[in-house]
């Protein structure tokens, strides 16, 4: 107990009929963060990331807001056929009526 990991993470989104490609720029949306070695650090890890992304696209405008996909693993990235959590973060689409 109080181990500290790290979770490797990439966000994906959705390309047609071809499945999911890497979002933006790949550099900037793959990578590790360090927390602790639990599923409460899965969650924090996760949460991280969508704020990250929440904190993008306020700054570039919330119209541009998309689906995406946070594949997260223990340690180090395996596949994405083989994520450890899939969170799908899926903004509404009137962000700017609100």
């Amino acid at each position: 107990m109080g181990t500290e990991t790290d979770w490797a993470y990439r966000v994906f989104e959705p390309h047609g009929s071809e499945g999911w490609r890497p979002y933006g720029d790949a550099e900037r949306w793959h990578g590790a963060i360090t927390a602790p070695d639990s599923a409460e650090g899965a969650k924090l890890a996760i949460g991280r990331i969508v704020g990250d992304l929440m904190t993008e696209w306020e700054s570039i405008g919330l119209h541009h807001a998309m689906h995406v996909r946070v594949f997260l693993w223990h340690d180090e990235e395996d596949s994405t056929e083989e994520p450890d959590f899939i969170v799908e973060v899926r903004p509404r689409s009137d962000f700017d009526a609100a």
